[in-house]
């Protein structure tokens, strides 16, 4: 094989991994719940918002990786590097309760899981939860690309285990082919429907995933070419920018496919029931598929629950710890003692509704949670667009001298517009790139507004 061809898929590999510990966030039990619940009240209608949300996760995680390559800033660091405190302390708590938002749907979707797989009570299920993933965590340690390396793979695998289930859960559906492909067709019907609304909003707040913006930030610093003279930084730059984005946009197809397979197998609830707007939570699911599909089948999807409950814990444990630093500077050396402090906020509304309104009850709190997320998002999108857009702080210098020569410059009152040129490589958002993310920021707060209106007004 080709001396050259060897190197590009090896220095491919050395980036094969963040894309995967994001796209964890995109099979969470919150993504699941809101498309059981959108296939199952509306059919393949909605499948359009989960094809347009996986669209904007794309441009906005592109914004993270440029903004964690080219500055070294995740973006929580850089809030805190040029805002002032008290932003950063806005936007700091506003983050943390998003985390919890995040962790109580790990928390509903893996005592679902338990339930369904071993018959285990959800109190019991809510306390077995707050220890379940602290192990796994003894094998992340910040500083330590070995330790991250292997969290990867680890999360590699059951996102596999993940696909594996649904594909076998697709085949055994044979869905109407004309009918899903009407379902990727738009439609502004979700604005005069405010069940569509609520849920088309919880399927872009599931599928964004604020926090991963966060984390992907920093993750991204980790990947590391191999030193190489003959290659100038800004080729190193444009080459690690390509590579991470071929890793997440292959790492995100997977995740949209396993979600699109749950859709499409919810809706056989709408079209069976001869379009009921019964909504389908995980307990429904499993027993269609038990009667339709066999035991088996059913199994497996109880197994891909609980396993995406967990593999979504990690990324939410790593995500807190980044953020408590990069915003005030507070480091937990020990990520299960994090995770902890994140569960413990969790499991109490979590215990009262699994007590009070059992199943019924934690499906609709885990809508919720994506619900609020999705309100959040606005918060993450704008200082992600404001950053990348910034020419001083998205440039590389091309020579040593260069930061030097800008001192000179500034001193002497010479314009530095051709300065700039020679010195200076701009990776800065394009006017159209730009253009794309703030039009994404506009329709999401429209789409907030419009339900807060309707849960006031109407």
């Amino acid at each position: 094989m080709n001396i050259n061809l060897l190197k590009k898929i090896k220095k491919f590999l050395s980036f094969f991994g963040p894309g995967y510990v994001i796209a964890v966030g995109y099979l969470d039990p919150g993504n699941w719940a809101t498309d059981l619940s959108a296939g199952s009240q509306f059919g393949y209608e909605l499948l359009f918002v989960l094809f347009f949300s996986n669209i904007m996760v794309i441009i906005l995680q592109l914004l993270s990786i440029k903004l964690g390559l080219v500055t070294g800033f995740d973006l929580s660091q850089a809030c805190k590097v040029f805002w002032p405190k008290y932003v950063n302390f806005v936007l700091y708590v506003l983050c943390e309760i998003a985390i919890i938002t995040c962790d109580l749907a790990y928390v509903i979707g893996s005592v679902m899981g338990l339930k369904l797989l071993f018959s285990i009570p959800l109190p019991w299920g809510v306390a077995i939860t707050t220890m379940n993933v602290m192990i796994i965590l003894l094998f992340y340690h910040e500083d330590d690309t070995r330790g991250i390396r292997i969290l990867e793979s680890m999360v590699m695998t059951l996102i596999g285990i993940v696909g594996i289930c649904f594909i076998i859960e697709l085949i055994y559906s044979k869905p109407d082919g004309k009918e899903v492909l009407k379902g990727f067709i738009p439609n502004i019907n979700i604005f005069t429907n405010s069940s569509k609304l609520y849920i088309t909003i919880g399927i872009i707040g599931a599928t964004v995933m604020p926090h991963n913006l966060y984390l992907h930030s920093h993750l991204i610093k980790y990947r590391k070419f191999e030193k190489n003279e003959d290659i100038e930084k800004v080729k190193l730059i444009k080459n690690m920018i390509k590579l991470s984005i071929i890793d997440l946009i292959i790492a995100l197809i997977i995740a949209l496919f396993i979600n699109i397979s749950i859709f499409i197998v919810s809706a056989k609830f709408y079209y069976t029931d001869h379009k009921t707007t019964t909504v389908a939570n995980f307990y429904d699911t499993y027993e269609l598929l038990k009667n339709f599909l066999g035991k088996v089948v059913a199994t497996i999807f109880a197994l891909a629950l609980l396993l995406s409950g967990q593999s979504s814990a990690l990324s939410t444990t790593i995500t807190g710890q980044v953020v408590m630093e990069g915003f005030i500077g507070l480091k937990i050396k020990t990520p299960w003692i994090r995770s902890l402090i994140a569960r413990s906020f969790a499991i109490l509304p979590a215990m009262i509704i699994a007590i009070i309104r059992g199943d019924e009850g934690l499906n609709q709190l885990l809508i919720a949670t994506q619900v609020i997320l999705s309100i959040y998002l606005p918060f993450v999108i704008i200082p992600l667009i404001y950053f990348t857009s910034i020419k001083k702080m998205m440039r590389i210098d091309i020579t040593e001298e260069a930061i030097k020569n800008e001192q000179e410059i500034k001193k002497e009152g010479k314009e530095e517009e051709d300065f700039e040129e020679k010195y200076f490589y701009d990776f800065s958002n394009s006017i159209y790139l730009t253009f794309i993310s703030c039009i994404i920021c506009i329709i999401q707060l429209i789409l907030n507004i419009y339900l807060i209106y309707y849960i006031i007004f109407k």
